[in-house]
């Protein structure tokens, strides 16, 4: 009879303690959900900052007199920074490949893409205004570029 109840009384504190940890599992889960949710709030606000910065100093670019290799460097940068903010951001693999094209092409083709700013001006700004075409656009520029000359 003793054996019984001392039996009983164990799987009464089991099925608690099973019960204590179920329900903890599940909050840090949805802890877990909603810093990742967070966190890539965080990386698309820095995306979007990021081509912000890009499309000001094209706007500098475009006032600037004399040497602007300086100001064409920080615009290749900006695209780049955009470039790894996206890597960060999940569902983005098709914009994160254009945003590093269209980095890569203002690394390695300078005088070509100096010529195509106010075109990439357009279309990052049509990318922070949610349109899609602008992703289209930037492609369109990059596929424009005699790749085997400078």
């Amino acid at each position: 009879m003793n054996q019984d109840k001392l039996m009983k009384r164990r799987m009464i504190i089991a099925y608690i303690l099973l019960g204590i940890t179920v329900i903890a599992l599940i909050v840090f889960i949805g802890l877990y959900i909603d810093e990742t949710q967070r966190v890539q709030e965080t990386y698309r606000k820095q995306y979007r900052t990021e081509l912000g910065h890009v499309v000001e100093e094209i706007d500098i670019y475009s006032e600037a007199e004399g040497d602007r290799t300086m100001i064409f460097n920080r615009i290749a940068n900006y695209m780049g920074n955009a470039g790894a903010f996206a890597f960060l951001l999940e569902d983005f693999e098709e914009s994160q490949i254009i945003i590093n094209e269209t980095a890569t092409a203002l690394i390695k083709y300078p005088e070509q893409m100096s010529e195509k700013l106010e075109d990439l001006k357009t279309a990052v700004n049509d990318i922070l205004a949610d349109l899609d075409k602008g992703y289209d656009e930037a492609q369109e520029i990059v596929k424009s570029l005699d790749l085997k000359g400078y």
